[in-house]
């Protein structure tokens, strides 16, 4: 099978014919339909921190078709379409018998996307219904993202929301705090060439990041400091600026991922008592509630999809990705000429 292979920090994926994968007792093989692009897969291939070793395949947002399995899988036959949880656990201890593998002792972010075929474990496969295609089945995975962390928030009904970033999880939390009870959801960019679509998503506002008085033009538009900030741009002093924005009593959820060390006042945070929730992965249930509203007819998640590539063509698309572009999110079919 062809794949799109890593080799070392900062050289572009290699696309490379390797062995097809064999499925053990407990394994499956997914014929991966779609797959997205992620920007921590971008920021894998250039940070250390991340581990990634040579040889090794990327790709964890994405969809597919059952197409083997082992001797002693049940539950999922060859044909299944699924949608695949890359978070991976023991199976056994209390975090994987609800569901959250992310919190497994054992846990293991496993990639395998960029390929024509992957290996997964059945507790990673998530049926997906008729009428979500498997397109739409490879946003479930950063629509569980910005799920968890607007679940691990106050969010009620009349919620004024500040969403900081219009990538696809910043998108993502529009849509969700729209759908959870949020009256009124700001959002601001570093340009306004998503305005557009962080409004399909929901958003009432739309903010540039560098605009004059923009604590002052934020609280006009919502009627009051925003309740809720969602951070989802995982940037240095982001966390000061969410601090900055919320209202007293106010929390911040830190959905980006930031991984060089940062700073914030803990008197601007005491002043306020604000709270400040961190968010990573999500559970089981998240990724189901994403299938759920797609296959209930909510097609906005489908507006991010702003091209797809094939197999041969991602490496520079991929790299392409690692400045600031005009594209959202980028979907690789593994199987296109």
């Amino acid at each position: 099978m062809k794949a799109a292979v890593f080799d070392a920090l900062n050289v572009p994926l290699n696309i490379e014919n390797v062995p097809d994968p064999t499925p053990g007792p407990t394994e499956v093989i997914v014929k991966v339909g779609r797959c997205g692009i992620c920007g921590s897969d971008l920021h894998a291939t250039q940070d250390p921190v991340f581990g990634v070793q040579h040889g090794a395949v990327l790709g964890h947002e994405y969809a597919g078709e059952v197409v083997a399995r082992g001797s002693q899988v049940e539950g999922l036959r060859e044909g299944d379409r699924v949608a695949v949880m890359p978070t991976h656990g023991c199976g056994h201890c209390a975090s994987c018998l609800v569901g959250e593998f992310a919190w497994c002792r054992n846990h293991k972010l496993e990639g395998g996307g960029y390929a024509q075929l992957s290996v997964a474990e059945p507790h990673q496969c998530i049926r997906l219904p008729d009428t979500v295609s498997l397109e739409d089945g490879a946003l479930v995975e950063p629509l569980a993202v910005s799920l968890r962390g607007v679940n691990l928030s106050p969010i009620r009904s009349g919620s004024r929301v500040l969403v900081m970033g219009e990538g696809p999880i910043g998108l993502g939390a529009i849509f969700w705090a729209k759908r959870l009870g949020a009256t009124k959801v700001a959002t601001t960019g570093l340009t306004r060439e998503r305005e557009d679509l962080a409004r399909t998503m929901g958003s009432d506002f739309f903010f540039q990041a560098s605009d004059n008085d923009l604590n002052a033009e934020i609280d006009r538009a919502l009627g009051g400091p925003p309740d809720i900030v969602f951070e989802c741009v995982g940037a240095r002093g982001l966390i000061s600026q969410a601090i900055d924005h919320v209202k007293i009593h106010g929390t911040v959820v830190v959905v980006g991922m930031c991984t060089t060390p940062d700073t914030f006042s803990p008197w601007a945070m005491i002043q306020k008592q604000a709270v400040i929730q961190p968010s990573a992965f999500y559970g089981l249930r998240e990724f189901e509630i994403a299938i759920d509203t797609l296959d209930a007819g909510h097609v906005e998640p489908h507006a991010m999809i702003s091209e797809t590539v094939s197999l041969g063509d991602m490496p520079p698309a991929f790299e392409a990705l690692k400045e600031r572009t005009t594209q959202c999110k980028v979907m690789v079919d593994p199987w296109a000429a």
